[in-house]
């Protein structure tokens, strides 16, 4: 009899590959769940359990609120018992706004606008003072106290600097029954018709009373009365002018400058959101960056000819309007449109730009009579502002953005709010500056803050402070230090995503859950990963059970238990091939047991290639938290640069290296990170990057489309007899368009359901039963399979198919070649693994024909991958580079690092403390080194000792 308490009981699993299997996974334990890439492990920890888990939780719904929710399909498994609430914790849960930020998404921003809004100083953009606001009472015993005995004025401003005549606000006050304004510092009666000049800036107030300040009970009431009524003309600001001076003193109920009067509203936590209209930039909205029309876009060669096409937005002359326009704008300023654009003056540029308005005259020689010309031109690059701006496409907004460059905000520098917001300080820190500092900073400045408040202040600080400080504790704990509150979440890894999301649940203290994780480790360096397997140890003893899918070697040695899927991936996987503590894992004849025991290892090669004696060399890199940093990268060979999470290796290679790169051989516009000098890029012919984003984020894309085989594929269905009798084309077997393929879901194979504020849900269309064409193209066969039957099959299926046609063979064997040969040719793109895109964007590039001289980059290529997995692929890149090319790697997984030919290791720590070279040389030369972490891991690896 099984305890449902202390195990979770599976039984009879079908979903995807998984071979009917049972399993029994025991709670509140770390349990590890391994195997090959493609085994099995996330149809059985996602979409089994987390599946049944999410199906259970929506069945307690109402069955009004279902409705809008949709039925969630039951995984394929014929019993789940012991399933507590599930959390998934997945690797592509981030958000792409880019409103959202590290401090959004764990609530540190939220509480931190909180403490401003209460606790904050709040100090006047003009002359640096600190505001101050009074109550009504104060304001009159202030004025009783200072104008004793003297005679004032009560004012309430009304107009600040701005320009008009005002005629109707004259009249209006005078309608009130006030009889004398102040305009510009002098006093005037209100008379009939008054105005003021238009075109001059004013300061204009109302003068509510004239009195004499002297103690007694009718001047309290008449004063009380009068300052009433100027705060609810003032808008809650009043001024005093005593008679015969010339500057008035500003009093207000809200905060004010003590000097120029500017007074702001009373701040709330809305007043620190970039994501409300209370605290966002104008200029901005609150992104921090605006769009800016670059003129070298407008005009790429200046010295090609308007008529030629020389303006890129407007392509060669045609007769159009806009043609029209420039040609009396050259009438005007004296250019032909045939003269290469390098000719024409500044001025008459500034006008094609810019635009212009005006009316002129032109001697016509020819019938010697003046002829009047009238400009009326908006710009060119005012049009594209226009249409990026109003745009009602996204066609339109997109080719207005070609034209554009993506520029900090010159009003807010970035920081997203507006001035008033900024001036709002703790310990003379405005909310930009700290969401700006990395976390470890922020501790910092949080460990000692209260010793820096006082009062009340300090009381209702106390609480919020608390609170950001544990939020703060559990992002270093899973080795976060390095990143900073105002990092965009688009721009993190989906391991950064997932520890943030890890931090985030440790922070709620749930018990009792069962958190389902997805490779929690990918980009964090081995220092750090004691610090993760921590945090899921934490995890674990608040009450919960954690089932973690990983590769991890130490991951799998510190687990409670182990379940290991395979014994091969896809068709050839989906069995427990072993399960129980990592100590019974060792005793088994498995891949995992092996590579974990040592007996299989990825071996270290004899000896390090020596290159080509060729090399590029990048000076002066200064983006992001890099120092200064040079390097040189030796050609020909296999190039690893590693480091800490957070030390500055995608800036320097991914925001700095490669668009460098890439606008040198294909003309590409992402601008690089600053940086002084590049040498050397003449030695090599072309730069591909192959990095994690999906490959497709439709269920229409797939590995056959995306690596282009799919075409071929077509091309030979089209060659058969049948086809080549009813006249189908390759097109009548594609299925994105008409002819071919099921109308009823447009050759999708699915239908889509929208749900009004969820995910839209995909279901099987029931016309071609998830096949995607119609019943005439599925009668066209070669070797007796259909086009979809084709789609259905495995890699490793497709390669025996195929295997006389070199076309098509050659691009799958590629594909299998990188250790994908159990995916399907029509496996939607949006189920595939971060690290299985990334190896299909790399077989795609494998199958062309490499010149011999390429620099590959690869970002982490290894994500996903178990250990068999990386052999298969460092055999492929080793291959590569044997032909001559070179690759660079960025790089934590130590099998990978101890075989690469030469090293550049950033550090020593991420964040503000990184952006160094710490060592350089074959990983010998580096594993000597003392202070780098990278050294410490790897000399082990090499057989070093300490």
């Amino acid at each position: 009899m099984i305890n449902y308490e202390e195990n979770i009981e599976v039984q009879g699993a079908r979903v995807h590959n998984l071979k009917n299997i049972d399993v029994t996974i025991p709670r509140e334990k770390l349990v590890v769940i391994t195997g090959l890439s493609g085994s099995g492990k996330s149809s059985l920890a996602f979409d089994t359990i987390y599946a049944e888990g999410q199906r259970r939780y929506i069945e307690t719904f109402s069955a009004y609120a279902r409705q809008f929710l949709g039925g969630m399909e039951r995984p394929d498994v014929d019993k789940i018992d012991g399933l507590s609430p599930v959390i998934a914790i997945e690797q592509k849960t981030t958000s792409k706004s880019p409103r959202s930020t590290v401090g959004t998404i764990t609530e540190i921003y939220d509480f931190l606008r909180l403490l401003f809004a209460r606790a904050g100083d709040a100090y006047s953009y003009n002359t640096g003072e600190k505001m101050v606001s009074y109550s009504d009472e104060q304001i009159k015993e202030l004025i009783k106290k200072d104008y004793d005995g003297k005679k004032i004025n009560i004012l309430a401003p009304i107009i600040k600097s701005r320009k008009g005549h005002y005629r109707e606000l004259f009249e209006q006050i005078a309608k009130q029954g006030f009889v004398k304004v102040r305009v510009d510092g002098e006093v005037k009666d209100i008379v009939k018709g008054m105005k003021a000049d238009r075109y001059k800036t004013h300061d204009i107030e109302i003068v509510i009373d004239r009195l004499k300040v002297v103690d007694s009970e009718d001047m309290d009431k008449r004063l009380t009365e009068s300052l009433n009524t100027a705060m609810y003309s003032g808008d809650n600001v009043l001024m005093v002018l005593e008679e015969g001076q010339s500057v008035a003193r500003y009093f207000s109920r809200d905060l004010m400058c003590p000097t120029t009067g500017i007074s702001y509203p009373v701040p709330e936590p809305n007043t620190f959101s970039f994501n409300s209209p209370k605290g966002m930039c104008a200029n901005c909205n609150g992104l921090g960056h605006v769009y800016e029309v670059n003129e070298k876009k407008i005009f790429p060669d200046k010295k090609l000819s308007i008529k030629s096409g020389g303006i890129a937005p407007l392509g060669e002359y045609k007769n159009s309007w806009a043609f029209k326009q420039i040609e009396t704008i050259a009438k005007r300023y004296e250019f032909e449109l045939t003269d290469p654009i390098s000719k024409i003056s500044e001025e008459a540029i500034d006008v094609l730009l810019n635009g212009g308005h005006e009316t002129f005259e032109v001697d016509s020689k020819s019938l010697g009579v003046k002829r009047n010309y009238k400009i009326d031109y908006e710009g060119i690059a005012n049009f594209i502002k226009n249409q990026y701006e109003e745009a009602g496409t996204t066609a339109l907004k997109r080719w207005a953005k070609e034209y554009m460059d993506k520029i900090t905000c010159p009003v807010c520098e970035g920081s997203r709010l507006r001035k008033e917001s900024l001036n709002f300080k703790i310990n003379e820190q405005n909310i930009a500056q700290l969401a700006h500092l990395d976390i470890a900073e922020l501790a910092k400045f949080f460990k000692g803050l209260e010793n820096t408040l006082e009062g009340n202040q300090l009381k209702i600080a106390e609480e919020i402070i608390k609170e950001i400080r544990t939020r703060i504790q559990f992002l270093l704990d899973v080795g976060l230090d390095y990143l900073s509150l105002n990092r965009s979440s688009k721009s993190l890894s989906g391991g950064e995503a997932q520890r943030i999301r890890l931090a985030t649940q440790i922070g709620s203290q749930l018990v009792g859950v069962l958190y389902i994780l997805d490779e929690p480790s990918i980009g964090l360096h081995q220092r750090d990963n004691t610090r993760l397997i921590k945090s899921l140890e934490s995890l674990r003893d608040l009450g919960n059970s954690v089932i973690v899918v990983e590769h991890d070697r130490d991951m799998i040695e510190c687990a409670d238990h182990v379940i290991d899927i395979g014994p091969r991936a896809g068709k050839h996987g989906g069995e427990i091939i072993s399960q129980g503590s990592p100590k019974d894992l060792k005793n088994e004849n498995t891949l995992t047991a092996d590579y974990i025991t040592g007996k299989k290892q990825i071996a270290i090669p004899e000896k390090r290639r020596k290159g080509n004696g060729k090399k590029i060399t990048l000076s002066g890199c200064t983006g992001n938290n890099l120092k200064n940093v040079s390097i040189t990268l030796p050609l020909g060979q296999m190039i690893g640069v590693t480091g800490v999470s957070g030390s500055g290796k995608s800036t320097l290679i991914n925001e700095t290296l490669y668009p460098i790169m890439n606008a040198h051989y294909f003309n590409g516009v992402k601008k690089p990170m600053p940086y002084k000098k590049i040498t050397g890029l003449e030695h090599i012919d072309k730069v591909i990057d192959i990095n994690q984003s999906p490959i497709g984020r439709t269920p229409r894309s797939n590995p056959a489309t995306y690596t282009g085989v799919f075409g071929e594929i077509r091309a030979l269905f089209s060659k058969t007899p049948e086809a080549a009798i009813r006249g189908y084309k390759p097109g009548r077997f594609s299925f994105n368009v008409k002819g071919g393929r099921c109308e009823t879901c447009q050759g999708g194979g699915l239908r889509v359901i929208e749900m009004n504020f969820l995910p839209d849900v995909y279901v099987e269309c029931e016309t071609c039963n998830g096949k995607r064409f119609n019943r005439e193209t599925l009668e066209i066969r070669y070797k007796g399979k259909s086009i979809a039957d084709v789609l259905e099959m495995t890699i490793n299926e497709a390669v025996d198919f195929f295997e006389l046609i070199p076309k098509i063979y050659r691009k799958l064997k590629t594909i299998q070649d990188v250790g994908l040969g159990y995916i399907s040719l029509g496996q939607q793109s949006t189920t595939l693994s971060g690290g299985e895109a990334q190896r299909i964007k790399l077989a795609t590039e494998l199958s062309k024909r490499d010149t011999g001289n390429t620099f590959y980059i690869l970002d982490e290529p290894t994500t996903g991958l178990h250990f068999e997995d990386i052999r298969v692929l460092m055999e492929v890149l080793t291959r590569l580079v044997d032909k001559g090319n070179t690759i660079l790697v960025i790089e934590h997984n130590m099998d990978v690092i101890k075989i690469v030919d030469y090293i550049i290791d950033i550090g020593y720590e991420g964040g503000r403390g990184g952006g160094k070279v710490v060592a350089k040389g074959t990983p010998e030369e580096v594993a000597q080194d003392k202070k780098s972490y990278t050294a410490k891991y790897l000399r082990p690896e090499l057989n070093i000792p300490d």
